[in-house]
């Protein structure tokens, strides 16, 4: 096992950063680790996700919260929709206290600081609570420079290319 777990996060404007997260998670897993995948606006009854099917066949608990977004869902009350990310917020505290975990993925959590739906310092708060051995993995658009200073690895994803350009709507299997 590691001695010391690291801040890594996956951002900028790039298809993949949720991918990576996934990869991350699968290699950890193939090497025995306890692992948790907490999610934020990712709604697997909608849209399938196929990730998360097989993440848990690896035996990694997945949790998700605040399914779905005001961007795409503008009836939400955005007021309940802070309170679903700060169920998150609360999980993940309890989560800290269980030293048993190796990994946690915090997938895109950056956009809901982005997007006000939690603080900067509410996420900060996490990685200074973060246990020591525990590798915290953080994807979204938009991480702050703050998240970027605390951060140990930092992977910025650009487009360069992306079929929507052409017209090509997402695929199953590919792009959720």
């Amino acid at each position: 096992m590691k001695e010391k777990g690291l801040i890594q996060v996956y951002t900028g404007d790039g298809k993949g950063k949720s991918t990576a997260a996934v990869g991350q998670a699968v290699r950890a897993a193939g090497h025995g680790f306890k692992i948790g995948f907490v999610s934020f606006f990712k709604d697997p009854e909608v849209f399938g996700y196929g990730e998360y099917e097989s993440l848990q066949k690896l035996g990694v608990k997945t949790f998700i919260f605040a399914r779905k977004h005001p961007h795409f869902y503008k009836e939400l009350n955005l007021d309940e929709v802070r309170e679903e990310c700060l169920n998150g917020v609360e999980l993940i505290k309890e989560l800290f206290q269980d030293q048993s975990w190796d990994m946690l993925v915090l997938d895109e959590i950056n956009i809901t600081v982005r997007d006000g739906f939690l603080k900067e310092g509410e996420v900060l708060s996490l990685l200074d609570a973060k246990p020591e051995k525990l590798e915290l993995i953080l994807t979204g658009r938009g991480a702050t420079e703050k998240v970027l200073e605390k951060a140990d690895l930092v992977s910025e994803i650009k487009v360069v290319k992306h079929p929507y350009e052409q017209g090509i709507e997402s695929r199953e299997g590919i792009e959720y």
